[in-house]
């Protein structure tokens, strides 16, 4: 059989992954193994912090609607929805009004 010569192609993989990393310092973004190393742990790192910001977020807001329910400020969710969406000014000041 022939040689065949892979030299191409792995430097297009190598090259994707690069560009991947190009942003990272150091040794993360020119060695071919500590790039792939870094990437399993950056989408991994990127997976789970979705998780935790969702979390997070559905806490803040019970939090901003029971102090709204304790201020007496009754306005529902799709109304602060569309407020938000609107006139983010106008929230930022009822989460003020709630926070003093």
């Amino acid at each position: 059989m022939t040689r065949i010569k892979r030299g191409c192609i792995a430097r297009r993989c190598r090259t994707k992954i690069r560009l991947f990393a190009s942003s990272f310092r150091g040794a993360h973004s020119r060695l071919t193994q500590t790039i792939t190393q870094q990437k399993i742990r950056a989408l991994f790192l990127a997976y789970r912090d979705k998780g935790r910001q969702k979390r997070y977020f559905c806490h803040f807001y019970n939090i901003f609607i029971h102090n709204l329910y304790k201020k007496q400020l009754l306005l529902k969710s799709k109304i602060l929805a569309q407020i938000a969406i609107l006139n983010i000014n106008c929230l930022s000041m009822i989460s003020t009004e709630i926070i003093k």
